[in-house]
């Protein structure tokens, strides 16, 4: 049994560009019957106006009545107590996730989302098993007797040193003594977290920020290393006049980030912040710009089909593509205002790392010997993360965007991957006390830098700590920087 097509679905969403993206989704997988609201007031109005509503889909950031005041509201009537309720949301941490069950919520589901996860999360509110055969947990043996190593990322330059690794293993350069790799590439970031959580995976290569939260709330993994620093771009919309006073272009749009769970997120609040422009993922009426959620790989036709959207931020090569495809102009490389940053970490299961520890010790040398050849020979690792990065052509990835992205001074480096508690304490410190985002947790419990100690014996903290740029006086000069090259 499945659930009917035909149900009466109630859409609530105050951003029309993400209503329609989100209509496209639920069609793509056979739902068409669908109400649209703009807000919880316009809902309101419409579940007591209109008989036989099935399931309910809301935001939760939205004016005059967000999707957490909806649910609430639903669920103290006693004709919308049994209406199943998604909540699909930007506000991906767990803490919301649990504010949001305990209100009487049947399913939450972290935008951005895809077709395949909607699916499985309404037939699990309507009480249907999932017909796919669920992975098998804990560590795994291959056939050859070796542990395998089940290790999940995405599509992005911050991931190739696992891409070179994998290459090295499938060419025969390279063949690990403790582990048979076998890496899995997802959707985006909702994907991966559930994986490592759960247990569908042995390791992610995944945002520090979702890996702190899933700590904090008890997942067992610790940040061995990382899987690169700098890296990510912030371009903006080419669609619209860039005059001076230059921040007026983005006040009043919606800039584009992967995750509330990421250093984007904290990017994009360290840019603005200085010079007195707040951006949020609230929709209330102090906040300049509005942040949106958006899957990398979705991001440039997203801005593309809506002139409203200022930019976005992202980690290469998105960024670099919609610029080369005419969409987006560069506004600045994340290094020019946090120098040194970490962004995305290397986690391994408790699981897995405490019976296989010398296949963790292994890997984590493999993947620091991966960064330095990244690091010295980015022209020749191009070809790599072409196939790594866009195994199917569907990206549409070319060796010269890649090589750029690869040897900007300025732009990603993957020579120097010890992960230094100090740096991700003070990531994690700015998104908690700046940003309201996140729960400070216990660095020496988080992050096991052991395997790290052995693989990068000559490290430096001093030479390479994370130092944050970001200056009005800078601000104004990237923007200003950025002006005057279009001009030109």
């Amino acid at each position: 049994m499945t659930v009917a097509k035909d149900i009466k679905i109630l859409l609530v969403e105050d951003a029309k560009s993400m209503r329609k993206i989100e209509m496209k989704i639920l069609a793509s997988i056979g739902y068409e019957n669908i109400l649209e609201a703009n807000d919880g007031v316009e809902a309101v109005e419409i579940l007591e106006s209109t008989a036989g509503i099935d399931l309910v889909i809301s935001d939760w950031n939205m004016p005059n009545m967000s999707g957490y005041e909806l649910l609430v509201a639903i669920r103290q009537h006693e004709q919308y107590q049994n209406v199943p309720f998604i909540m699909a949301t930007a506000q991906a941490d767990k803490e919301q996730a649990q504010k949001a069950e305990g209100a009487g919520c049947n399913g939450f589901i972290p935008k951005p989302f895809t077709g395949g996860e909607l699916k499985k999360q309404i037939a699990a509110v309507f009480g249907e098993a999932d017909a796919e055969s669920a992975e098998q947990k804990g560590p795994q043996k291959a056939a050859s007797g070796k542990v395998k190593l089940r290790v999940a990322h995405i599509q992005i330059t911050d991931h190739l040193i696992l891409g070179v690794l994998k290459s090295w293993i499938e060419q025969g350069e390279i063949v690990p003594k403790h582990f048979e790799l076998e890496t899995q590439c997802m959707a985006g970031w909702n994907p991966v977290e559930q994986a490592l959580e759960k247990g569908d995976v042995d390791a992610a290569f995944v945002l520090a920020p979702i890996a702190m939260d899933l700590f904090h709330f008890g997942a067992p993994i610790k940040m061995v290393l990382l899987a690169h620093r700098n890296g990510s771009i912030f371009v903006r919309n080419k669609q619209g006049d860039f005059n001076a006073p230059y921040e007026d272009f983005f006040k009043k749009k919606s800039v584009l980030i992967p995750h509330k769970m990421s250093v984007h997120h904290m990017l994009t609040h360290m840019f603005f912040n200085p010079i007195n422009v707040k951006p949020s993922l609230d929709k209330d009426d102090d906040v300049d710009i509005n942040l949106e959620v958006v899957a990398p790989i979705n991001m440039t036709p997203f801005m593309k089909e809506n002139s409203e959207v200022g930019g976005f931020v992202v980690a290469e090569p998105m960024g670099s593509k919609s610029i080369a495809a005419d969409v987006s102009e560069n506004l600045f490389l994340s290094s020019e205002i946090w120098q040194n940053h970490p962004c995305c970490v290397v986690a391994v299961r408790d699981d897995f790392s405490e019976p296989h520890s010398e296949a963790v010790q292994e890997f984590v040398e493999y993947l620091v010997k991966a960064g330095k050849f990244i690091a010295e020979e980015g022209s020749m690792a191009a070809f790599a993360a072409v196939t790594f990065l866009d195994p199917d052509k569907k990206l549409g990835l070319k060796v010269p965007v890649l090589k750029k992205v690869l040897t900007d001074p300025l732009g990603i480096t993957t020579d120097n991957l010890f992960p230094v508690k100090a740096d991700i304490d003070q990531m994690q410190r700015y998104m908690h006390e700046n940003m309201r985002v996140g729960h400070l947790i216990d660095m020496d419990s988080f992050v096991d830098t052991q395997y790290a100690e052995k693989a990068c014996p000559d490290f430096n903290p001093e030479t390479h700590s994370a130092e944050f740029l970001n200056t009005p006086e800078l601000v104004t000069s990237i923007l200003s920087r950025s002006a005057t090259e279009t001009e030109s």
